[in-house]
């Protein structure tokens, strides 16, 4: 079983999952302008990806004996990712989008080291896999920013 500092991470991790979830939602449905098309499509994908990165982080706390964050008021007062507000552009929904990932990289580094010293390798293993995802969509983020 994981240690009180893996669950608390992985429930840090499964809060701003979530309302990122949320956020990517709101992206799709609020997004306007000549790059709809694209964008619209993008930030589906994105929703539908951490509507699984949000389920496997929820049943690995369960794996290891922990508790899942499981209500909104829970998830928002346990989030370090801010929920969306307003209207904005596509450029400033990709710059707000790095800075939410880029917090996810780091958090979840952190829970990754402290899995390692508990040696729970289930863990660092999912998230591992998740930092790969974060990382990749980080690239493209930043790829599409230059263009």
């Amino acid at each position: 079983m994981a240690n009180e500092k893996v669950q608390q991470g992985l429930n840090g991790l499964l809060a701003d999952s979530t309302v990122l979830y949320e956020k990517l939602h709101a992206f799709h449905w609020m997004l306007v302008g000549p790059q709809f098309f694209q964008m619209h499509a993008k930030f589906e994908d994105l929703y539908d990806q951490f509507a699984k990165v949000t389920d496997d982080i929820a049943e690995r706390i369960l794996t290891v004996g922990g508790k899942p964050v499981a209500t909104l008021r829970g998830v928002l007062e346990l989030a370090q990712i801010k929920e969306y507000e307003g209207q904005t552009s596509a450029k400033d929904m990709i710059a707000v989008l790095v800075k939410d990932y880029e917090h996810l990289l780091r958090q979840s580094g952190k829970v990754i080291e402290a899995a390692e010293e508990a040696s729970d390798r289930g863990t660092a293993n999912l998230l591992d896999g998740i930092r790969d995802e974060l990382e990749k969509t980080l690239w493209m983020f930043n790829a599409w920013r230059v263009g």
